[in-house]
C-alpha cells in the first residue's frame, strides 16, 4: 500500500549528517592530530628516558635567523612551515591534563602522566641545560635543542596545568682563533683587541663586561656570569651589534644568532 512516501530504490542515509562546515570535519581533524607526536629525548642516556607530550598544542611556532623572524610550523594539525628553514627557536603553549581529564579525546592515553611529573621532568632538563633531540612526527622537525624557558600555571579543579615552553637549537660551538681562521694576528692588534688562546680564561671586569677567549660560547658565558645558560639569548640581544659586526669582519654574513663569536670580543654582561 502506498502511503505517499517516495521510493527511489536507493538506501537512505539515516546515519551521521555530513559535515558542511569550513575545512575538514572535526573527526578528521582529531584523527590527523592523533598521528602527530612531540618527543623530547636526551642525547645522553644518563639524562633520562624520552618524554612524549600527552596532548598536542594548537600551534607550534618557530623563529629563524638573526632577526628571529617567526612563522608557524604547525597549526591545528596542519604542517605550515616549508622544509629547509634554519629554525633556531621552537615554542608553543599547551596543557597537561589531570587524572580526571586523561580520557578526553585530546589526550594520548599511553603517554599520559600526572602534570606535576611532566613539569618536574622539563624543569630538571631546563636547570641542567640538558641537550635534547626534539622530534615532531608528521613534520620535518628533528633537531637538537635545549630548554630556554618554561612557564606553568595550575588552574581549575581537575589538576590541569597550562604551560608555555621555548626551545633553542643546540650546536656544538667552536670558537676559532685568528690563526685558525687564516687571519693575521696583526689584524687583531690593529683593531685594538687582545687575542687570548686559553679556553674559559676570559675576564669579567668590574664594569660588567667580558672578553671572549678561545673555547667560549654564549651559553657558557651566560652560565658563569649571567645567572644561567638559558640567558644566552639576553646576552646576545644586549651585544647583537658587536657580535654581528665582528662576524662580518671575519667574512660571515651574520653570526647566526651568536653561533659565531671570536676571541677578543668584549661583551656587556646582563
Amino acid at each position: 500500500m502506498d502511503y505517499g512516501h517516495e521510493t527511489t530504490g536507493k538506501k537512505q542515509n539515516r546515519g551521521k549528517i555530513p559535515y558542511a562546515g569550513p575545512g575538514k570535519a572535526p573527526d578528521q581533524q582529531a584523527k590527523k592530530r592523533k598521528q602527530i607526536n612531540i618527543k623530547l629525548k636526551p642525547k645522553r642516556k644518563a639524562d633520562g628516558a624520552a618524554f612524549f607530550f600527552p596532548s598536542l598544542p594548537e600551534r607550534i611556532q618557530g623563529s629563524m635567523g638573526a632577526t628571529l623572524q617567526s612563522f608557524e610550523i604547525l597549526s591545528k594539525g596542519t604542517v605550515k612551515a616549508p622544509k629547509g628553514r634554519d629554525v633556531i627557536e621552537v615554542k608553543w603553549s599547551g596543557e597537561f591534563f589531570g587524572k580526571t581529564k586523561k580520557d578526553e579525546p585530546i589526550v594520548k592515553k599511553k603517554y599520559w602522566k600526572q602534570p606535576e611529573k611532566c613539569v618536574k621532568q622539563l624543569r630538571k632538563w631546563l636547570n641542567q641545560g640538558t641537550v635534547l633531540n626534539l622530534v615532531v612526527s608528521g613534520t620535518w622537525i628533528n633537531m637538537d635543542v635545549t630548554i630556554a624557558s618554561l612557564d606553568v600555571e595550575e588552574y581549575g579543579a581537575y589538576g590541569n596545568v597550562k604551560y608555555s615552553l621555548s626551545l633553542v637549537q643546540h650546536r656544538e660551538l667552536k670558537i676559532y682563533t685568528t690563526k685558525e681562521k687564516g687571519i693575521a694576528f696583526e689584524s687583531a692588534k690593529a683593531s685594538g683587541k687582545k687575542t687570548k688562546e686559553r679556553p674559559g680564561d676570559g675576564a669579567a671586569t668590574s664594569k660588567g663586561s667580558y672578553t671572549v677567549v678561545s673555547g667560549d660560547t654564549l651559553w657558557g658565558i651566560a652560565a658563569r656570569h649571567c645567572g644561567g645558560g638559558p640567558n644566552w639569548t639576553k646576552l646576545y640581544d644586549a651585544n647583537a651589534a658587536t657580535i654581528e659586526e665582528e662576524a662580518r669582519r671575519h667574512g660571515k654574513e651574520s653570526s647566526d644568532h651568536g653561533h659565531w663569536i671570536w676571541p677578543g670580543e668584549v661583551l656587556n654582561l646582563v
